[in-house]
């Protein structure tokens, strides 16, 4: 009897699928301006504006909720200590 292999797990946890997509995306930014590609695809006009916001909205309104990390608000801009903790300063 053969050895069953164990079943791919799909949807969110396809690790093979994440892996072949950030090797494309690794293999894309390495070999394509990026920049240039943002700028064409950038709408061209007023009305394709409109209608890529109104995508996004489209997208957003069936979204769970925003990621939250997306959201935290950065730590103060603080100097670091030049004392040590245990110095006696």
């Amino acid at each position: 009897m053969a050895k069953e292999t164990e079943p791919k797990i799909q949807g969110e946890g396809d690790y093979e699928a994440a892996r072949r997509h950030r090797k494309r995306v690794d293999e894309y930014v390495e070999n394509n301006d990026v920049e240039k590609a943002a700028i064409r695809a950038a709408p061209e006009s007023a009305a394709e504006a409109e209608d890529m916001a109104a995508a996004e909205a489209a997208g957003k309104a069936r979204a769970k909720g925003e990621d939250p990390a997306l959201r935290r608000r950065e730590a103060p801009n603080v100097e670091p200590s030049t004392r040590g903790k245990n110095s006696g300063h």
